[in-house]
């Protein structure tokens, strides 16, 4: 499989500068290239591809408005029309919006290079139009004996450098184990496992709350296009930047752990997005990260020979009582323990849940069959979306 291997590197004068240029040609591209195949199916109702974007670029090339274009290396400018065509292909197939104009202040500054744009060997990365290798910091090896096959080099908001190698590797397995888990996402605790252990939740973006509000505060009282409002923007982007990495190195630290002890991993399929609605609770779920979480969980279960079972929204994991099979006919969010009323076994909330998931979970390849409750559909139901859970099924699941 293809795995990306990811950098930081301290460019020199000269290379950040190559480097901005290279950027800010790849945008004017791709918004050229846009914007003709936007007015070309507007006015003509035709289908403009990457073959006839490809044409117009050697055109722009030898105008005397862009000929600036032809200063910087022509594989990142081809590769931004190869990104257009893959976002058009998306629109087309229905699985993304129309492609968007990229902005110079809000959109990813970013170039990609292929082979032929780039030499890599012995630890000393050399892009094309540089003279010098670039300043890796290599944190992790590379896979023995692999080659990039592309190199994509990219700035963020707090002005760090990195630089992505895309490899073929193959991760070693790890080692089989029958432990099975189900795992319960929450605020109070990210994640509360079926074996009782409940895992703190950082709230990573709370502990800097009042950092970064102060230097928002300050940002807007800097003048529009001044050099300070430009500094004040940095500081907040670092502020952004270190709520984001310590949020991500707590979640691969937790989800290898969970991969590494359990050979199947049971989860809800919650729609973050929904949740993200609530006002009230939209800042509190976003730093959870519970989609991000879910997906560190998908990637690295497939890369280690892991099962990764995904129990449908409505399955009522916090109602049904995990030691009867009854369920409760109403639980509020502020009910974090309850008592089954069938058979006096009293319930941690979270911890209950991730049991029934755990047996719903087991159940899956067991009937060949996903879990679902019997419920009417999802647009009649009313239900809120804080925590998708159904009104009593009519079946239970059977208790560990």
């Amino acid at each position: 499989m293809k795995r990306a291997f990811k950098y930081r590197f301290h460019p020199s004068d000269a290379q950040a500068a190559e480097l901005s240029r290279t950027f800010g040609c790849v945008r004017k591209v791709y918004n050229l290239a846009l914007a003709a195949r936007s007015e070309a199916w507007s006015e003509h109702r035709a289908r403009v591809g990457y073959g006839q974007t490809s044409g117009m670029l050697t055109v722009w090339k030898q105008t005397e408005e862009l000929a600036y274009l032809a200063e910087v290396s022509s594989v990142p400018l081809q590769q931004a029309l190869r990104h257009l065509q893959t976002a058009f292909a998306g629109f087309w197939g229905k699985r993304a919006k129309y492609p968007r104009f990229k902005s110079k202040r809000k959109s990813r500054a970013s170039a990609e290079y292929t082979r032929s744009a780039f030499r890599y060997a012995d630890g000393r990365l050399t892009l094309a139009k540089m003279a010098e290798p670039l300043d890796v910091v290599w944190s992790r090896p590379l896979p023995v004996g692999v080659q990039p096959s592309t190199v994509t080099v990219s700035r963020d908001s707090a002005g760090r450098w990195f630089v992505s190698l895309l490899c073929e590797d193959t991760p070693a397995p790890m080692p089989v184990t029958t432990n099975a888990v189900g795992i319960d996402a929450g605020l109070t605790a990210l994640v509360t496992l079926s074996t009782g252990e409940k895992i703190a939740n950082p709230k990573h973006e709370r502990q800097d709350r009042e950092r970064l509000a102060r230097a928002q505060r300050a940002l807007s009282r800097k003048e529009k296009g001044s050099k300070n409002r430009a500094k004040a923007r940095v500081r907040v982007a670092r502020i952004h930047a270190r709520i984001a990495d310590r949020r991500r190195d707590h979640l691969h630290k937790l989800t290898t752990r969970l991969v590494r002890e359990n050979q199947t991993l049971v989860v809800e399929d919650l729609t973050v997005g929904n949740m993200l609605k609530n006002r009230k609770l939209a800042r509190a779920v976003s730093d959870a990260a519970w989609r991000e979480l879910r997906r560190m969980l998908e990637y690295k279960t497939a890369w280690y020979g892991r099962q990764l079972v995904t129990v449908d929204r409505w399955f009522p994991s916090s109602h049904l009582c995990s030691a009867c099979g009854a369920v409760a006919a109403k639980m509020p969010l502020n009910v974090r323990e309850w008592t089954c009323v069938n058979c006096g076994t009293t319930h941690d909330r979270d911890g209950n849940a991730a049991v029934n998931l755990l047996a719903a979970g087991l159940a899956v390849p067991a009937c060949g069959t996903g879990v679902r409750p019997q419920r009417e559909s999802s647009s009649q139901s009313g239900r809120s979306v804080v925590k998708q859970e159904a009104s009593p099924a009519r079946v239970g699941i059977p208790s560990l």
